[in-house]
C-alpha cells in the first residue's frame, strides 16, 4: 500500500517507516503542519494515499502549554480528516493513534475497550476529544482508532522515563532523581506497537477501537532492579517531589483480548518482546551513542 504517515520523524514514526518498508509498503511522510489547513489539503491531494496512519501529536504529558494539546491533537486531526474526505477516492483505511491515557486513573485492571474513559490530564483529554471528533467522519472514512499503552525503545526522547533511566545506567551516573517509584505501567516495545498498527491497517474493523497492549504491567522499581542486574551498577535513587505528578495514573494495564481475537480470526499473531530484550536494545544504543560522541 501507499501509506501517508504523519509524525514520520517522531520516535514511533521512525520505527514504523522501517517496518512498513520491510513489508513492501511505500511510505510517504506528511510534510505540512497539521495546523496549516490549506498546505495540508494541497499535500494530501497530491499524495492520494491508499491508507493513512496518523501518529503526529504532542505526547509528552508534561508539555509546557496546555492549549497546544488541543491545537495539535484535536484541531490538527480535524484538518487532516477534512483533507482526506475531499479526496476523489478515499483511503481504504485511516488509523488514528489515540492513547490509553484516555482511561485515566482507575482501580480497574486490566482495562478493556468498553471501560468508560476518564482522563486526568490535558494529553488524555485531548486524545479523547480527538476520538469523539473523528467519529463524526465515520460515515465517510474507514476509521480505526488505537489506544496504545506505554511503550518504549531505542530513540525515544530522554525526557520520557525509561530512556532517562537507560541514559543514567549507560553512563553509570552515581544517582538518579525520580518521581513515584510505585507506579505500574506496561513498558511494551515500540516494534510491537508498529506491528500492531500495520496489522490493524490491513485487518482492523471499520469504526472499532483497539487497545495495543500486552496485559503485563511492571512497577518502576522492577525496571530499576532489572537495569541494576543487567549493568552491575546501582545508582542512588532520590525522590524529587517536583517529579511527582499531580493526578498521577498509578496503574495502567490493558486487556489485549480484542486485538488478539481479530488477529486469530485472520490466522495471525503478534510478537511481544520481553521487557529485558527491549531494555538491552536501549542500553546498546545508548552506549553506542556515548562512544560516538567521544
Amino acid at each position: 500500500m501507499k501509506i501517508l504517515l504523519t509524525g514520520a520523524d517522531g520516535f514511533t514514526g521512525r520505527s514504523l517507516v522501517a517496518r512498513a518498508v520491510s513489508q513492501g509498503h511505500e511510505v510517504i511522510a506528511l510534510q505540512a503542519d497539521l495546523t496549516d489547513s490549506p498546505a495540508l489539503q494541497q499535500e494530501v491531494m497530491a499524495t492520494a494515499p491508499d491508507a493513512v496512519i496518523h501518529l503526529a501529536a504532542i505526547s509528552f504529558v508534561g508539555h509546557a502549554r496546555d492549549d497546544a494539546f488541543y491545537t495539535v491533537n484535536v484541531v490538527g486531526t480535524t484538518n487532516l480528516l477534512n483533507a482526506l474526505v475531499r479526496l476523489p477516492t478515499h483511503p481504504t483505511r485511516v488509523l488514528l493513534a489515540s492513547s490509553a491515557n484516555v482511561y485515566g486513573n482507575t482501580t480497574h485492571s486490566p482495562i478493556d475497550e468498553t471501560w468508560a474513559p476518564a482522563p486526568v490530564n490535558h494529553y488524555g483529554m485531548s486524545k479523547l476529544a480527538m476520538e469523539y471528533m473523528a467519529r463524526t467522519y465515520s460515515d465517510r472514512l474507514n476509521l480505526v482508532i488505537t489506544r496504545p499503552f506505554n511503550y518504549t525503545g531505542p530513540g525515544q526522547d530522554s525526557h520520557f522515563l525509561i530512556p532517562k533511566l537507560i541514559m543514567h545506567f549507560a553512563e553509570r551516573s552515581p544517582g538518579i532523581e525520580l518521581g513515584n517509584l510505585n507506579v505500574e505501567r506496561e513498558f511494551n516495545d515500540v516494534q510491537m506497537v508498529c506491528d500492531a498498527y500495520l496489522l490493524l491497517l490491513a485487518h482492523g474493523e471499520p469504526g472499532e477501537t483497539y487497545n495495543i497492549c500486552s496485559g503485563h504491567p511492571y512497577s518502576l522499581q522492577f525496571v530499576i532492579d532489572s537495569l541494576v542486574r543487567m549493568t552491575s551498577h546501582a545508582p542512588e535513587i532520590q525522590i524529587n517531589p517536583a517529579f511527582v505528578r499531580t493526578n498521577e495514573v498509578h496503574r495502567l494495564c490493558g486487556n489485549p483480548a480484542k486485538l488478539q481475537m481479530l488477529l486469530a480470526k485472520n490466522g495471525l499473531q503478534m510478537d511481544t518482546p520481553p521487557l529485558e530484550d527491549t531494555l538491552a536494545r536501549m542500553l546498546t544504543a545508548a552506549r553506542d551513542r556515548a562512544r560516538a560522541s567521544h
